[in-house]
């Protein structure tokens, strides 16, 4: 295990060129490139709602007093009729590369669910990851997501529609032990 401390805070204005380049470096977020886009994209959003709005946010991941990446949440729902009571959290996480294979991820991920659970009243959160990204996979199952199944051609990524793999983690899920001192 990792000796570092990890933690989650706000996003602040230091922390909008690392936005910027993953927005701007082929493959800074590995799988997930899905080509150029609008670099000032992430300073109009942190002018607007410094990235913590009711549907959604994006929290900085700290190692050791180091931005390691960010992890993010949006709304969703999967009841039209009673969208306010099925509501659950998707989550995400970016990693740079320095900062993967050490612990951080699953730590990460499972600090946002625990911030989740406490200051939303959601059942479910869920995550996605792609079939050849066993790393996330693992730190998935090791932050207390249990594995639900394949979603078919989800996405479009390198010219071509490609499978997703979800995962998700109830209320009542045991949660994996972190070190609680670290969390928001």
């Amino acid at each position: 295990m990792s000796t570092q401390k990890i933690g989650l805070r706000p996003c602040t204005e230091a922390d909008l060129p690392l936005f910027q380049r993953l927005l701007t470096e082929p493959y800074l977020t590995g799988l997930d490139w899905s080509g150029f886009r609008d670099a000032r994209e992430p300073v109009r959003q942190f002018e607007e709602h410094g990235f913590l709005r009711a549907d959604g946010g994006r929290l900085a991941v700290d190692a050791d007093g180091r931005t390691a990446g960010f992890v993010s949440w949006r709304i969703g729902s999967y009841a039209a009729g009673l969208a306010e009571l099925a509501k659950y959290w998707e989550i995400g996480i970016v990693l740079f590369p320095e900062h993967r294979g050490n612990g951080i991820g699953w730590r990460a991920q499972t600090m946002l669910c625990e911030y989740l659970f406490r200051h939303t009243p959601v059942q479910r959160i869920q995550a996605g990851t792609h079939p050849e990204n066993s790393a996330e996979q693992h730190a998935l199952r090791k932050a207390g997501f249990r594995f639900e199944g394949t979603v078919r051609c989800c996405e479009f990524r390198d010219g071509q529609w490609r499978d997703g793999l979800l995962y998700s983690r109830l209320r009542s899920d045991p949660a994996p032990e972190i070190d609680r001192a670290t969390l928001p």
